[in-house]
């Protein structure tokens, strides 16, 4: 040999570069893995899927909720019909009167109870309270005003009302319903007659 320069290594005496994606060591989850990789794979996809579909789901579209029952004051409508008069067109010392009660809306009413502001009278319905009504339908009320005292009984009610207990799924309220002129006419004419005419 001549010339100089570095030695060269022989043949075998390099160390080898591992290749640049040479399989590591792996443990018993490494062996595990390479017997059950198509399964492996598959429970992966799998859930991916199941991630995706219940991402979904959650997020679609949904209805609104339906609409809550109306109150049920807001439901029920009660109108003055007639005086009713006793047995044989007699004229007794008690007012009776109908009147046409409907539910126009929402879920059936009940009537749990009938009665009226004044001190001097007392109230009572037929059917009795409590009563129920379906929705879309109207029932006929029979209401029978009593004079308990006469000094306590209006002598000119201007508007007086009937105070009803009404009771749906979404609520119990108590309503007073203005049943308007003839009703008020009528009253004081039977008031009058039950009374008499005195001013005490």
């Amino acid at each position: 040999m001549s010339g100089t320069g570095p030695v060269e290594a022989g043949e075998g005496t390099l160390e080898q570069e591992p290749p640049p994606y040479a399989a590591r060591p792996r443990g018993r989850l490494g062996r595990y893995y390479r017997r059950h990789r198509g399964a492996v794979h598959a429970a992966v996809a799998a859930l991916l899927v199941l991630a995706g579909g219940g991402h979904l789901y959650a997020s679609r579209p949904q209805k609104p909720p339906p609409d809550p029952a109306p109150y049920p004051s807001q439901a029920v409508e009660v109108l003055y019909l007639d005086p009713v008069t006793g047995p044989g067109g007699r004229v007794t010392g008690d007012f009776s009167f109908a009147v046409l009660l409907s539910v126009r809306s929402g879920p059936p009413v009940t009537v749990t109870r009938v009665t009226q502001p004044y001190a001097g009278l007392s109230a009572a319905s037929t059917p009795a309270a409590p009563f129920q009504t379906k929705s879309h339908s109207a029932r006929k009320i029979i209401v029978t005003l009593r004079v308990t005292e006469c000094e306590k009984a209006p002598r000119n009610p201007g508007l007086p009302f009937l105070d009803v207990t009404l009771r749906n799924t979404r609520a119990i309220q108590d309503h007073s319903f203005i049943l308007g002129e003839r009703y008020a006419r009528d009253l004081s004419q039977a008031l009058r007659v039950a009374c008499g005419n005195d001013s005490r």
